[in-house]
């Protein structure tokens, strides 16, 4: 990457108009990306995979798989090393991967029975974020070639400001839309229209990637890779590594425990119309907005360890509130989606970014899809548990010892915990390491 001629005194020309148009297209492709995930995520996969007749334990299950999807980061360790043309490669798989989350809306339609339509979801949903994360890293480090390695914490908040803002105006006129549909008793109809809305961003997704300048590396970069020992030797073998595969572990077993679930929780047990959830989200995106900048001057100031020991704390009490949570109380959930949302500003492009921190940029694919495969198949452990244990709570008649309690509530109480944990570990052990400045 072109970034690497930083450490031989030659600054690479992040002014010059190709980078700049690069990172302008790789800023609008990450907001269509997001566009698209959001309308398979939360209240909106809840209402379809509802309809299609999934049980709330099965909806939190596949609303978790993707963190499984984060498993298939691990082939990339071994592709990435015989890929010629990033560009093409991560256009080619990423655009398929966007297809198929449109292709989920059409399953209703499908003249099978519902065991069928069970394993078409599964499949459909892990073929999809294979389609997105078996390039993310690649996509990530591709973007980020264009942009001064001293501005990436800005950077990024600044990309995710606009995808969020872009997010927020979408997801309320298309949950209106979607409950407009449903008003008419045409739920068909607004799932056409999802589809059709996934397929536009998937279009304009494209777009932008064709727009980013390729890659410099091509075949002699190929040629310089090195042996899979090395990379091996640089990644499971650096102990730095290794505590943060660890932070990452804690972090996703203690998200995965609750969030799957709270799609379902709020349109069934809180009595929620899709609309209304999108309005709850976005109060908790204006606050995400607002504090990303922040977040990200606080990382390039302090570390990025430092970034993520913050944005923890703000997840702690977000699951607090989650605890607190249930039908007479419904309204704290604002409060949950508020200081969860603005967490997420300081943890997701934190916990990406880390890898710069403790290994060195040559292997920084390989790093992150390692980092991300580990965590992701946790979370989707942990999400498997919390749905046996949500079911066990209703069975029971959602009480515990006589006490009328739902089993969100119990899974939040979880996570609260994991993340007190997760915090203790990143200042005592993460935070104390040495810091590489790359």
């Amino acid at each position: 990457m072109e970034t690497k001629e930083m450490a031989t005194g030659n600054i690479a020309p992040y002014d010059t108009p190709a980078y700049r148009r690069s990172r302008r297209a790789y800023t609008a492709e990450c907001a269509f990306e997001y566009f698209a995930t959001l309308l398979v995520g939360d209240a909106f996969l809840a209402k379809l995979l509802g309809a299609i007749g999934l049980d709330d334990a099965l909806i939190g299950v596949v609303s978790s798989l993707i963190s499984l999807a984060f498993l298939f980061q691990l082939v990339s360790v071994f592709v990435v090393q015989r890929i010629v043309n990033t560009k093409r490669f991560v256009a080619w798989i990423h655009t398929v991967g966007q297809l198929l989350f449109a292709f989920l809306y059409l399953i209703p339609f499908l003249p099978f029975a519902l065991p069928y339509r069970k394993v078409l979801v599964f499949a459909c949903v892990l073929l999809a974020y294979f389609g997105n994360y078996f390039v993310t890293s690649m996509l990530y480090k591709w973007g980020n070639s264009f942009v001064d390695p001293g501005e990436r914490g800005r950077f990024s908040a600044t990309k995710e400001m606009i995808s969020l803002v872009g997010g927020m105006v979408m997801t309320l006129v298309l949950g209106y839309i979607m409950d407009a549909f449903e008003a008419a008793d045409n739920l068909s109809g607004g799932f056409l229209f999802a589809a059709g809305a996934i397929l536009i961003f998937t279009l304009s997704d494209l777009v932008c990637l064709l727009l980013i300048k390729r890659d410099v590396g091509g075949h002699e970069e190929r040629q310089q890779m090195p042996p899979m020992r090395e990379v091996m030797r640089n990644t499971l073998g650096n102990k730095s590594f290794r505590h943060v595969i660890v932070l990452v572990i804690l972090w996703d077993v203690a998200r995965y425990t609750t969030i799957g679930f709270l799609g379902i929780y709020r349109i069934s047990d809180l009595m929620f119309a899709v609309g209304t959830v999108q309005i709850i989200n976005i109060v908790g995106n204006i606050g995400r907005v607002i504090f990303s900048r922040a977040f990200g001057a606080y990382a390039d100031r302090h570390s990025f360890a430092k970034g993520i020991e913050l944005a923890m704390c703000l997840a702690a009490i977000a699951f607090a509130f989650q605890v607190c949570t249930v039908p007479a109380t419904r309204w704290l959930v604002i409060g949950y989606s508020l200081f969860y949302n603005i967490s997420q500003a300081g943890i997701v492009a934190n916990m990406q970014s880390i890898v710069y921190s403790y290994v060195d940029t040559e292997y920084f694919v390989q790093a992150a899809a390692i980092k991300n495969s580990i965590g992701g198949v946790a979370g989707f452990l942990a999400a498997l548990l919390a749905g046996r244990l949500l079911s066990a709570v209703q069975a029971n008649g959602n009480t515990i010892f006589g006490f009328t309690v739902y089993g969100q509530q119990v899974l939040a109480a979880i996570s609260f915990l994991l993340v007190i944990v997760a915090i203790l570990y990143n200042r005592l052990v993460v935070a104390k390491q040495q810091v590489m400045k790359q």
